[in-house]
């Protein structure tokens, strides 16, 4: 098969990945897509609580016709045993299939690169073809596994002038109710979710998921502050502190202003979600406090605008921070 179909199947394990999302965790979501004669013969994706594995699903909802096929998968298929099932690479090895395609190497020492050995060990040829569509839809995991925290995701509704609230701290609400469905969808997507202690004091927000059907999905609450999280929530002290978060591939940053300041000056944000009413608040409290620049230039080439779109009246804006 061409890289070019290659690419394309791997594209649509990384989609079919998101099903997963979050409820894998504390495992990444994964996709596989088993091809023969470009038709697909089975699929599958990382189940609730990260067991099964999306190899696992796919080779069994194919049994005997994966013989022979290529099987797509948005990561390195993992090398170790563990109480809750087999090594996947082991699966995959005695599955028959034909081919192996990954799209994004593993970087968990139990198997970077030992799973895919272990194929090949059995015969299989197995390619890392990398696949921008397979990194982004593990950007968490990769995170996590990489840098040792979540990938951080920050979150401002503000007017055109750049206010989140009034000057007498009235901030519900600046954007419509198509944005606010879209930002717990977004929380939906999400391990854990953050706001400063002057937000939680002030608001008492929820932070939860108020979708039909999509309420199991709300995110771990977490507050910014120096003294006690109240009754099921979890304190930070400080964002540095975020590896401390066990687990949490993905962490969504609500503010107040305080805590995006916060995370900003500390160079942890690697998303920005901007929803946009088309106000005007004038005097207003801005979204965000001092992030320690010293000089203009310092804000210049930081960040790539990656997608955006119209909600109701609003538009939103998603931003992506640039490596240096």
């Amino acid at each position: 098969m061409s890289a070019e179909a290659d690419l394309r199947w791997l594209a649509a394990a990384a989609a079919l990945a998101q099903r997963g999302v979050p409820l894998s965790r504390p495992n990444p979501a994964v996709g596989a897509i088993l091809v023969r004669d470009g038709r697909v013969v089975a699929r599958g994706w990382t189940r609730d609580g990260g067991r099964p594995h999306a190899e696992a699903v796919a080779l069994e909802a194919a049994g005997e016709h994966a013989r022979g096929a290529t099987l797509y998968v948005s990561l390195e298929p993992c090398a170790h045993q563990s109480a809750r099932g087999p090594a996947c690479a082991d699966l995959v090895a005695a599955s028959g299939v034909a081919r192996v395609v990954v799209g994004c190497a593993d970087p968990d020492p139990r198997t970077a690169g030992a799973g895919l050995a272990r194929i090949r060990s059995a015969g299989i040829a197995a390619d890392l073809v990398p696949s921008p569509g397979c990194a982004e839809g593990l950007a968490g995991y990769l995170s996590l596994r990489g840098r040792g925290r979540p990938l951080v995701t920050l979150k401002l509704a503000l007017s055109l002038d750049g206010c989140i609230a009034t000057a007498s701290g009235e901030s519900q609400w600046i954007t419509g109710p198509e944005a606010r469905a879209h930002c717990h969808a977004m929380r939906a997507r999400h391990d854990a979710i953050l706001v400063g202690g002057g937000t939680l004091r002030a608001d008492a927000p929820r932070l939860d998921v108020r979708l039909p059907g999509l309420e199991a999905r709300s995110p771990a609450r977490w507050v910014l502050t120096h003294g006690h999280a109240p009754a099921g929530w979890q304190a930070l002290v400080a964002p540095e502190a975020i590896s401390a978060m066990a687990d949490t591939q993905t962490l969504f940053v609500e503010g107040g202003a305080g805590a995006a300041a916060a995370f900003l000056r500390a160079g942890l944000v690697d998303r920005l979600l901007l929803y946009r009413a088309p106000i005007l608040i004038g005097g207003g409290q801005p979204c965000l406090g001092d992030i320690g620049l010293a000089s203009l230039a310092q804000a210049h080439g930081l960040w790539q605008h990656q997608h955006g779109g119209q909600l109701g009246k609003d538009q939103f804006e998603v931003y992506r921070r640039i490596e240096s």
